[in-house]
């Protein structure tokens, strides 16, 4: 059994709650034994059966859920830090990929690289990830786009939870783009994930969910549904791609589809919002992509007014966003998504494990929960965010294990 005492302020973060209701108490102490949370509360509370333990005195500062990045294509090959300049001298996302660069540029690095080499700069970020307080990553496949390398992704990833302590949730995206070799068969490509891939991942239980990127020059409506609606039947959970570049009418789709979550929607208009709200789907906001493209923010003031729930997650990946940092991620929703740090924080934990389907798992700081524990050097939850620095993490705990010594 540990006790953390001394805690400035602790997030229990609970799932369920309005997203700007953080369950903030204020000189708290929390009590974990083996990989569960077993009371949380004000200090002076703790219980008399709990005190003769030897405390970890946590020096005031901020105690959070270890913090869920539920958006990631974590394994690809390559870098595509050319593409950043081209970008600065005004060449859009669109201007890049039609050049040859962009997501077919990472398949061709990605299907060069080894399952070895692959893994390796896999866990060279997962050390950096944990490094920041995250205790579990949403990760995509999706440049293979061919039945060996795709495979060899997800195997990847599989490998990769059994070295390390961040749980990897892996998400088939093998409707990413249509690779070179099938753009004048697009059937064959929807038919190979239909009829082959996807049941294939579906019976090997390599991927929990399975995600389609809808957007001129990826996959359309119809398209999306199709490969969907084939993830359903061999049972594997929704995700959606939606609404990145153009209001295309994908946040519609997943929600119509009952989707886990819709994620970018930088341009969703009112009916794709109505529709996420009265579907329960959760939205998964991007601001680095945002950042990196100097494309909108997603709507997050105005879908949180409208009752969706609103995570906020990293889309670490090459091009686009080639940052892990998902605190970072949170101080640009605050500013530039007018979320509070509660909302923010909210996004970041049980709301993002509701876009994983695992709210009632991880992601809050209460009894029965799972012991993922994040220790920030900041007083308060508003302090931490809007006083940003490299990294403020300074203790990890996950499954009731010190990952992380706290210092």
């Amino acid at each position: 059994m540990t006790i953390l005492t001394n805690i400035g302020q602790l997030a229990t973060c609970p799932p369920g709650a309005v997203q700007q209701d953080a369950g903030l108490i204020n000189d708290a102490a929390l009590v974990f034994e083996d990989d569960k949370i077993i009371w949380v509360g004000r200090e002076q509370l703790v219980p008399e059966h709990f005190v003769t333990q030897r405390p970890i005195d946590c020096g005031g500062r901020l105690v959070i859920p270890g913090l869920i990045d539920c958006h990631t294509h974590l394994c690809f090959g390559g870098w595509r830090s050319d593409e950043f300049e081209m970008r600065l001298q005004g060449r859009s996302y669109q201007d890049i990929a039609a050049a040859g660069g962009g997501i077919r540029s990472t398949v061709e690095a990605t299907r060069s690289d080894s399952a070895k080499q692959l893994l390796e700069k896999s866990l060279r970020s997962l050390k950096g990830i944990l490094d920041l307080g995250v205790t579990t990553i949403e990760c995509k496949s999706g440049y293979g786009l061919e039945t060996t390398a795709e495979l060899k992704q997800l195997q990847v990833y599989r490998q990769l939870s059994q070295q390390q302590p961040v749980d990897l949730i892996p998400t088939f995206l093998g409707a990413h783009m249509v690779p070179d070799e099938y753009q004048q068969q697009r059937e064959d490509y929807i038919r190979l994930l239909c009829d082959s891939l996807i049941p294939l991942v579906g019976k090997e239980k390599l991927a929990k969910f399975c995600d389609v990127f809808v957007e001129e020059g990826a996959f359309s409506i119809n398209e999306a549904r199709e490969i969907l609606c084939a993830a359903a039947k061999a049972g594997l959970g929704l995700k959606v791609h939606a609404d990145q570049l153009s209001s295309g009418g994908g946040a519609q789709l997943a929600a119509e589809l009952a989707a886990v979550s819709a994620e970018h929607l930088e341009y969703a208009d009112e009916n794709g919002i109505k529709a996420l709200a009265e579907a329960g789907t959760v939205a998964v906001s991007l601001p680095l992509a945002s950042l990196f493209l100097r494309e909108r923010y997603l709507p997050a003031r105005q879908m949180l007014e409208s009752g969706v729930r609103v995570a906020v997650a990293t889309d670490f990946n090459p091009g686009s966003a080639p940052s892990y940092h998902l605190p970072l991620a949170m101080t640009l929703a605050c500013v530039n998504q007018q979320m509070t740090p509660q909302e923010v924080l909210m996004g970041a934990t049980t709301v993002a494990a509701q876009a994983i389907s695992a709210e009632q798992r991880i992601g809050s700081l209460l009894p029965g929960f799972d012991a993922d524990i994040a220790i920030i050097d900041a007083p308060t939850v508003n302090h931490w965010l809007y006083h940003f620095q490299a990294n403020v993490c300074c203790g990890v705990v996950k499954s009731g294990q010190w990952v992380r010594e706290l210092s």
